[in-house]
């Protein structure tokens, strides 16, 4: 239980560091797609959290819950990523510095990342 707990703890530590493109690749690499889908819905929950957290949709502590319940669950069904879980339990983000979080919009959708040109929004006060 506390493999997960540091686990999730870290996918929000990369998540406020902008290491987004870590956790997918993570993510694809540990979690299998859903029916009809080419992506684990577990990558589009990464990219999800992280805009809620720029738009203070969900708590850093909301996020933590919700993957610690994700990883409870897939852990459960596929006890061989055990060792992928221990690892990201036992890692830390790889930037150093204070981390911006925001969002950038365009017709694309939501960008989320360490680097960005143009306004970025910022509901909370720091």
């Amino acid at each position: 239980m506390a493999v997960i707990t540091g686990a999730a703890g870290n996918i929000v530590a990369y998540m406020i560091n902008g290491e987004v493109d870590t956790l997918q690749a993570w993510a694809k690499r540990i979690f299998r797609p859903s029916r009809g889908s080419d992506e684990p819905a577990q990558v589009r929950a990464i990219t999800n959290d992280c805009a809620a957290l720029a738009e203070d949709g969900m708590s850093e502590l909301e996020v933590k819950i919700r993957w610690k319940a994700i990883l409870e669950t897939y852990l459960a069904e596929h006890p061989e990523i055990l060792p992928e879980i221990e690892a990201l339990a036992s890692s830390a983000p790889s930037r150093a510095g204070e981390m911006y979080v925001g969002t950038q919009r365009n017709e694309s959708g939501v960008f989320v990342g360490r680097d960005n040109y143009g306004q970025i929004s910022r509901s909370r006060e720091s």
